[in-house]
């Protein structure tokens, strides 16, 4: 059964422009709380700190005593809050990497599936994963998984696969570190609302921040508090529980294929986001202008404060376009079911930036995951079906066709229509939904 509350983002906004000296003291805390993130990812982030990170409390008790947050005078609920924000990050960091030699294991033709089952397997014990990483014994294993491993072992040449996992985590794991000091989160034990806002504890002892805000709205769980020193204004991320929609009206079966130039394309033909090409072109062009000019000026250059703070007001832009058209989306087709193209991962690409840049800046993550909050949040269904070869294969009768200069044609049965809405018709029947002949 889906649930009927799920988890989203609302935000918060100041309803005033702070005082210089109040976003000052709030820039204060994000930098140490920046300070105290770049500690823990490098003194914890390795392969030697892997046994520590969960729970984590280990860290904890060895972040108390390193003297950290006395030296910067933090107080105790902003440093803890870093030092668990950081470890986060870190076990985020390990999953990735996890993930990312799981594929290379994969790929590897050269393994056996004897020596792939065994590399998965060391990889999927934690214990295990930690051991061989450190070049410890391997811990003793329960009498179920025990005989298994032990026929696996003298099969293979267990010290060549350990080595390879060791080389492959080192290849591919980043210790994290930050430059951003844009904002930092907030315990219940930070703030209080009152007086039409809410009141920020400060670095000095008995001192808070009033801030003002266009809403009444009262949270007791943890915030997140993002500055926009340029404004001198701030806004609050909120994560709150809210309820499921359910539209009886929502019934139809709807394809669809995303785009860089159009968002998103219907098997009836509707568009949605048709400006986003020109919106992200215009970014890229941006971005290719603002890395000339920093690359021309390397050594004299100032800092990046405002190209940060116009790269932020870019992708907001673009987001809130995004949203704005999945929403007509949603009103517009009535879906019970949407189905879409499993995407595939990004590649490097070729040789050539100027022609890669656009493509770069593609924002098909944070469409692909709005898409998916917002058919969570209005009880529709998002099935993401195989897609290999869907935008070349003829949706009339299968055969793979012509595709040139966005049309789609093929030549076994005639049929032409424009590409997108040739592979939205195909999601649509790679989920089991025939198509009507047009």
């Amino acid at each position: 059964m889906p649930a009927d509350k799920i988890c989203k983002t609302v935000h918060q906004y100041s309803k005033v422009p702070l005082s210089a000296e109040d976003m000052q003291k709030l820039q204060e805390i994000a930098e140490d709380y920046r300070t105290v993130k770049n500690y823990v990812y490098d003194r914890f982030g390795g392969i030697g700190s892997l046994p520590k990170l969960y729970p984590g409390y280990t860290i904890q008790n060895e972040m108390t005593k390193s003297g950290l947050r006395e030296r910067l005078g933090m107080p105790s609920a902003y440093f803890y809050l870093a030092v668990f924000d950081a470890l986060g990050d870190i076990k985020s960091q390990w999953s990735r990497t996890k993930t990312k030699v799981l594929e290379c294991v994969g790929k590897n033709e050269g393994f056996s599936d004897t020596e792939k089952h065994y590399l998965r397997f060391l990889m999927k014990n934690g214990k295990i994963f930690e051991a061989v990483l450190n070049r410890e014994p391997i811990p003793s294993l329960p009498e179920e998984y025990r005989q298994a491993f032990d026929e696996m072992e003298v099969q293979v040449d267990t010290e060549h696969l350990q080595s390879y996992l060791c080389r492959q985590v080192r290849k591919h794991h980043i210790k994290q570190h930050t430059d951003l000091e844009e904002g930092f989160a907030l315990s219940e034990r930070t703030y209080r609302y009152g007086d039409h806002g809410i009141y920020i504890t400060t670095k000095e002892k008995r001192r808070r921040i009033f801030i003002p805000l266009t809403d009444n709205n009262r949270y007791e769980r943890q915030l997140y508090i993002k500055l926009f020193p340029e404004t001198n204004k701030v806004v609050f991320r909120v994560p709150v529980d809210v309820a499921v929609r359910s539209h009886p009206d929502y019934t139809g079966r709807v394809g669809i294929a995303l785009g860089f130039h159009t968002m998103l394309t219907t098997e009836g033909g509707n568009r949605y986001g048709e400006e986003l090409g020109n919106l992200q072109r215009e970014y890229a062009d941006w971005m290719r202008m603002q890395t000339g000019i920093y690359n021309r000026n390397r050594e004299n250059n100032p800092g990046r404060k405002k190209f940060h703070a116009k790269k932020r007001r870019f992708q907001e832009r673009l987001h809130g376009y995004v949203n704005q058209e999945l929403n007509r989306f949603l009103r517009t087709e009535k879906p019970e079911t949407v189905y879409m193209a499993k995407l595939p991962g990004v590649g490097s690409g070729g040789k050539n930036r100027r022609i890669n840049q656009s493509p770069s800046m593609w924002q098909r993550g944070y469409i692909r995951k709005r898409l998916e909050q917002k058919c969570e949040e209005q009880s529709v269904e998002l099935v993401q079906v195989f897609g290999k070869g869907i935008s070349g294969e003829c949706s009339r009768c299968g055969a793979s066709g012509i595709k040139k200069e966005g049309r789609f044609f093929c030549p076994v049965c005639g049929y032409e229509a424009e590409e997108k809405m040739n592979t939205a018709r195909n999601a649509r029947e790679r989920g089991g939904v025939e198509t009507p002949l047009q």
